[in-house]
């Protein structure tokens, strides 16, 4: 008994033993950067995903930390430094492919390895909850009398979810958007000290950043730049309310360049059983976030249109050559 033992104590392990089965042994080790401060999109994204997986069993445990700077693009030159770690991700979005532009980054997303696409979500218009604006056609109405003097606030450089919405908003509305006196903010923590202390007239953010301040009634949103009602918030659309805009932000996991496949296909496969778990569902719907999961390639293709798609849109505002 004692010899059986021993012969199977020498064999090598089992496919899958440490790299497969969910069971939490699977990807160890991992390190998450979030490219803005603390609070932001990206950061409840990353800390949440983390959680997550860390709760379902994906991985061991994961530290998040975060190196803001630059819409991003601080923590996006240090991902693409760490060429061939396939113990780090990036969490990111719409926000830093803008950023690359808005900062003349040396570091693009082209070069990273894209590992996901995670969630979908409105922006929504709010204002501090003793705002003059009851809605929006009141806060269109003092914008378009002097644009300088309304000041709206974005958790997001130029270029960003949160700066490219109020700018189709003032372009749908017949403001030219090179008045507007956009003021960024490196995050939705930032953002949210500005409404609520009467800095900026109105914030422009993503829904689940702002959640439980507009649940608590110290925010009061105007409106949602999404197709559709969000769900538990009492606004409209835009669209209702007279701008012809939809716009949604999306957010997504990124890795440096140089991993090798299996490294790259350990991480596709770790943010697939993400996506598939009961602990993932549970935050998407706390945080009002939309499944928008696409993988490994596949993201690929998305993030090379976004980035034409965002460079048009720049150009055509005249916010860059």
């Amino acid at each position: 008994m004692v010899a059986v033992v021993a012969a199977l104590l020498l064999l090598p392990p089992a496919v899958g033993a440490f790299t497969g089965g969910g069971d939490g042994t699977q990807l160890r080790g991992l390190r998450m950067l979030v490219p803005n401060a603390p609070g932001g999109g990206y950061d409840v994204t990353a800390r949440s995903a983390a959680k997550s997986m860390e709760d379902g069993g994906v991985t061991g445990p994961i530290e998040v930390f975060n190196l803001p700077g630059a819409g991003g693009t601080v923590g996006l030159g240090r991902t693409v430094n760490e060429a061939g770690n396939d113990k780090l991700v990036m969490s990111m979005g719409l926000g830093v492919v803008g950023s690359v532009y808005s900062n003349d980054s040396p570091a693009t997303l082209a070069e990273t390895t894209p590992i996901a696409r995670l969630t979908e979500e409105t922006e929504i218009v709010v204002v501090a909850k003793d705002s003059p604006y009851r809605n929006l056609a009141q806060l269109v109405a003092a914008w378009k009398a002097d644009p300088g003097g309304v000041p709206v606030g974005g958790g997001s450089s130029p270029g960003g979810p949160d700066h490219l919405a109020p700018m189709l908003m003032a372009k749908g509305v017949g403001l030219d958007p090179k008045t507007v006196n956009y003021v960024a903010y490196d995050g939705g923590g930032e953002l949210l000290a500005s409404v609520l202390g009467g800095k900026v007239a109105f914030g422009v953010s993503g829904l689940g950043e702002f959640a439980d301040q507009v649940e608590s009634g110290d925010l009061r949103v105007l409106a949602v730049t999404a197709g559709e009602r969000a769900p538990g918030v009492d606004a409209p659309t835009l669209r209702e309310s007279g701008v012809d805009l939809e716009f949604a932000n999306w957010r997504g996991i990124v890795a440096p360049p140089g991993l090798d496949e299996a490294g790259k296909a350990e991480l596709v496969r770790a943010f697939d059983e993400l996506r598939s778990s009961p602990e993932w569902a549970e935050t998407l719907k706390l945080n009002g976030w939309q499944d928008a999961y696409l993988p490994g390639d596949r993201f690929g293709a998305f993030l090379a249109s976004e980035n034409d798609r965002v460079a048009g849109v720049l150009r055509e505002l005249g916010l860059t050559s």
